[in-house]
């Protein structure tokens, strides 16, 4: 398909590279990175698409351009690298070099942010999807026992906020030498959610205001990515401490994910899938309780991506079922 022919072509091309220049074990983990970015972010694809869908056709290309650009040296070298030095109060030029010259040390300074990191995260995700389940105007819904109930809850100010805020400030009294830490990043978190939601409500009418709607919801786009993405960073260390084996690993990862969503869009997956969203939107909720779980023990990225994809394939059976009925 057409979506993906670039995708694949540059993907052969890196791998490639990889196998000539690092060997054949470092050509695997990079595959296996890029296997996990995909599982650990399909649903993230999902939720893209309907942001995407009130996007210009200018802002989808620069979606697929400039947020590559972000999305591979932004996102997973560039945004590690500053949450490190601000947590463990050392110079960003200084972690840099680490990254470079010595990546073992830089993992375990990666790894002693990890409170940070997944804080933020979880706090960021957690409001994304609770935003979703508590809109009082969602009309449909997958999991009618629970999704009904959340939606009639939806009519209390702010709720998702306070539940938020909740939870965070709960997790923070079981790591309590971590707990300073843990609710500066969650609330920076909740807050940049927030504004990023503010930016795209305030540009969402108007044709003058067009290209301000498109840039809010482009990083609003961009920040959800981060997100889903702190996780799979801080996993790939577990497989290798080579950094060019893992902007590659992951980067091609986030490529076939941005080209999936530009697919969704494209073919008006959502509108045929019905409840694909419901189960991106649960996946993103098992994701952010994985991070906040994060906090106190090692959670597998098996069962962090394996739950996601769970929600999502049974969501999308079951939107298969619904379709097969109305025919």
């Amino acid at each position: 398909m057409k979506h993906f022919l670039v995708p694949t072509v540059v993907s052969i091309v890196l791998l490639t590279g990889v196998f000539i220049w690092l060997g054949p074990f470092a050509f695997l983990t990079a595959v296996l990175l890029t296997i996990l970015e995909v599982t650990l972010s399909f649903d993230n694809a999902v939720v893209n698409a309907r942001v995407l869908e009130n996007m210009s056709e200018v802002w989808r290309r620069r979606f697929l351009t400039w947020g590559m650009i972000i999305a591979v040296f932004g996102t997973r070298l560039v945004l590690p690298i500053i949450i490190v030095s601000a947590s463990v109060w050392v110079d960003p030029w200084t972690v840099a070099k680490l990254a470079a010259f010595d990546p073992n040390a830089y993992s375990h300074l990666l790894e002693s942010a990890k409170h940070a990191i997944y804080s933020f995260g979880a706090a960021f995700l957690i409001m994304v999807a609770l935003k979703y389940f508590f809109d009082e105007s969602k009309e449909m819904h997958w999991i009618g026992a629970i999704e009904k109930h959340l939606s009639r809850w939806g009519r209390i100010e702010a709720i998702e906020i306070g539940l938020a805020l909740i939870t965070l400030v709960g997790f923070s009294y079981l790591v309590p030498d971590e707990q300073g830490v843990v609710l500066a990043s969650g609330v920076i978190g909740i807050v940049l959610f927030i504004a990023m939601q503010g930016l795209a409500s305030s540009f969402s009418e108007g044709v003058s205001k067009a290209g301000a709607a498109g840039l809010s919801l482009f990083l609003y786009l961009n920040v959800l990515d981060s997100a889903f993405s702190l996780d799979s960073v801080v996993g790939a260390f577990a497989l290798t401490t080579a950094i060019p084996v893992i902007v590659v690993g992951l980067g091609i990862g986030a490529y076939f994910v941005r080209s999936l969503t530009i697919y969704f869009v494209e073919k008006k997956t959502l509108d045929t899938l019905v409840y694909l969203e419901h189960g991106a939107h649960w996946a993103i909720f098992g994701l952010a309780v994985s991070m906040f779980a994060g906090l106190l023990l090692e959670v597998p990225e098996i069962i962090t991506g394996g739950v996601g994809l769970a929600f999502v394939a049974a969501a999308y059976y079951s939107s298969l079922r619904l379709r097969a009925r109305a025919t």
